[in-house]
């Protein structure tokens, strides 16, 4: 299976904070999964964490030492995602969200997320 982590499960998976759901806590954990972090949610914590909205446990940079302890793999935006992003539906308008749903639905990846929201979205791939 492959994966991309929302921003918000990447910092509870890597924080092991409770919310984190057993469905969401094993998928991730499986060694077999392949799973992705976008690049959209590092940029998205960096603005956070400039703007005092978000304190992390650890510094900035460490971030990327997670990435590779975690065996993850950084996705990057690419021109097709920006395609997707064009004809999804504005049930949601965080533009971080949108580009991270318009990357799973792009890459046929199921999208690991608690975000209700996002169940709005047809042929959404989603695991929680």
């Amino acid at each position: 299976m492959e994966y991309l982590l929302d921003t918000h499960t990447f910092l509870w998976f890597i924080n092991g904070d409770a919310q984190l759901s057993k469905n969401a806590r094993e998928a991730i954990g499986n060694p077999d999964a392949i799973k992705y972090i976008s690049i959209a949610s590092f940029w998205e914590i960096a603005i956070k964490v400039n703007l005092g909205k978000l304190s992390l446990d650890m510094p900035y940079n460490d971030l990327r030492q997670q990435v590779t302890d975690n065996g993850f793999e950084i996705l990057p935006i690419t021109f097709s995602h920006t395609a997707e992003l064009i004809s999804l539906d504005l049930h949601h308008r965080d533009p971080f969200d949108r580009i991270i749903i318009a990357q799973a639905k792009s890459e046929r990846l199921i999208l690991i997320s608690k975000d209700g929201n996002f169940e709005k979205y047809d042929q959404l791939k989603l695991l929680w």
